[in-house]
């Protein structure tokens, strides 16, 4: 149990052995994984209840875009049996009750403390700690700290000029109303066509009077071909579930069952191509499609054979021309920006209450008392306005924490130009502080369990090292971090990515630096260069006893 006492001053100071910033999936897994070890752990979650993404992100249509069977834990093979997933995709109150289950069955809660977030942690270099505050005046001090934050947990409302004098509501995609919100008999405008946006748009459509949805960057979607949970697919998925769970290490999304693809797009004839993303097409899914060949995330020409698929597709679907080619992206290849999935969400502007509006050759101008106007003057009325602008993704959740040492150090600093890492899980220059999918990592670009599993296990691992040698202190070498983050770029540059502008640079948040934080090099060689890291004793890092080097 963690040490509490009051401090002169009337504040409670809790001592642990390491303090957890998150109490989502990663927050929840660290505590069940290290206090397995006998450590003194609590996570600090700013939310009223557990859950993460799952909890904050409740709009209409909220569903993850990873099969349910492989987006959960694999730590226990009784879970994964006991679970039920009702559906092929898991709906956000459903993935939302499948976490409250996880803390319950193995007693979570009792470890997380709710409605605390915290403002600033300090890392003293002679006392070897971290004290941690929070907005409750509560002060922690722990050995270790772990920033279990998450990568899509700060909202970005735009700043437009009048949206404090907007007389109808608005709302933002990360921040919904826990009651819910009926949109019935409304004038709706919906400003982002992003993940949110594709799944919300086509169910506020069914409720409002009308529905004004506001696109500056159109993105590719893929139809998800959501289903009830076949029960023979869920038996043969349970049965095989250890060997798929070891297959997924060897993937580059960390999900398994699809088969590799052994050609380019370039070899196949348009007839062939024409077939095989036609049956991708029908099957639904992102990640089956982007594995129809080799080359679509690193050959252009390549790309543009499945970029192009997808464009007719959806000037089939559209009725009206103009929508249609709005709706087709041409600014970036597909599979470069985050790749969305939907239901109907294109036959949506086929209803006669659903404009779209191009704000990219005329942009928002400001919002007014009762709706919007755009730069060149045109207002549109609107009851509410949804924001489905998105979050500052990847370092926006730590850079809101005042985070420093008292040897003179801050992570903003620090991060000015960009997030530095070594291997997306530690900071030069800021010990004993790690961080569960950071940036420099690819969780973001795999399933997100698997790669929180993989972090969380490559750190109990590292603390059960040093408690096993006498070691107190651990930070990644300048050099080895910047070899890393050179690398991370190297890869990046050898793909089609950096052509998108996407929250994967950074793109949707005004001055903030254009660097490529995801590592796309593959779940699979990440995870062999981290257990290679483990093995030969922590290479490129600086393990120490009290400050003093160990040999």
């Amino acid at each position: 149990m963690p040490d509490a006492s009051t401090l002169p001053d009337g504040r409670i100071l809790t001592r642990l052995d390491v303090a957890i910033v998150g109490g989502g999936l990663a927050g929840l897994y660290a505590i069940h994984r290290l206090r397995g070890m006998g450590l003194r752990v609590r996570a600090f979650e700013a939310g009223s209840d557990i859950g993460g993404t799952w909890f904050w992100n409740r709009y209409p249509g909220a569903r993850c875009d990873v099969e349910s069977l492989e987006y959960s834990y694999s730590f226990s093979d009784d879970l994964q049996q006991v679970w039920k997933w009702p559906e092929r995709y898991g709906t956000q109150p459903e993935i939302l009750r499948y976490i409250n289950h996880v803390a319950d069955r193995f007693d979570l809660r009792r470890d997380v403390q709710l409605n605390t977030r915290v403002m600033s942690a300090l890392f003293d270099s002679k006392a070897n700690d971290w004290t941690l505050t929070t907005d409750r005046g509560d002060v922690v001090r722990a050995h270790f700290c772990i920033m279990a934050a998450g990568n899509l947990s700060t909202p970005r409302v735009p700043e437009f000029r009048g949206l404090r004098d907007f007389r109808g509501k608005w709302y933002h995609s990360g921040l919904w109303p826990h009651e819910g919100v009926d949109f019935s008999g409304q004038r709706v405008g919906v400003i982002g066509t992003g993940s949110s946006g594709v799944q919300m748009i086509p169910i506020i459509a069914r409720q409002a009077s009308h529905l004004h949805v506001f696109q500056r960057t159109a993105n590719f979607s893929l139809p998800a071909r959501n289903a009830p949970m076949d029960p023979e697919r869920e038996r043969r998925h349970k049965a095989e579930y250890p060997a798929r769970r070891r297959a997924a290490y060897d993937t580059p999304f960390a999900i398994a069952g699809y088969p590799k693809p052994t050609r380019s797009a370039l070899q196949a004839t348009p007839a062939e191509r024409r077939a095989a993303y036609e049956a991708k097409w029908q099957e639904g899914g992102s990640i089956s499609f982007l594995y129809s060949y080799t080359d679509l995330l690193v050959n252009k020409e390549a790309n543009d054979t499945a970029s192009e698929f997808v464009r007719e597709k959806i000037r089939s679907i559209v009725k009206d021309p103009r929508t249609a080619e709005l709706l087709a992206p041409k600014d970036h290849p597909i599979g470069t920006k985050r790749l969305c999935l939907d239901t109907g969400y294109y036959e949506t502007y086929n209803r006669n209450n659903v404009t779209l509006v191009d704000v990219r050759s005329d942009p928002i101008g400001e919002i007014t008392p009762n709706g919007l106007r755009t730069a060149s003057g045109v207002a549109y009325e609107l009851d509410t306005i949804v924001f489905a602008t998105g979050f500052d993704a990847m370092t926006g959740a730590l850079r809101e924490i005042d985070i420093r040492t008292t040897d003179g150090a801050t992570l903003a600093d620090r991060w000015a130009g960009g997030p530095l890492t070594y291997l997306g899980l530690m900071v030069a220059g800021f010990p004993n502080m790690l961080i569960i999918t950071g940036p420099g990592s690819p969780g973001v670009k795999t399933q997100m369990i698997a790669s929180i599993e993989q972090h969380t296990d490559w750190i109990a691992g590292c603390l059960d090292h040093m408690s096993r040698h006498g070691l107190d202190r651990i930070e990644p070498m300048v050099e080895a971090e910047a070899a890393w983050v050179q690398h991370v770029n190297a890869v990046a540059d050898s793909t089609l990515y950096p052509l998108a502008n996407s929250w994967y640079l950074g793109a949707n948040i005004p001055d903030k630096p254009r660097v490529f934080m995801p590592y796309v090099g593959g779940f699979d060689a990440y995870k062999r260069r981290c257990d290679a890291v483990a093995a030969s004793g922590y290479e490129g890092f600086r393990l120490t006893r009290q400050g003093a080097p160990v040999a």
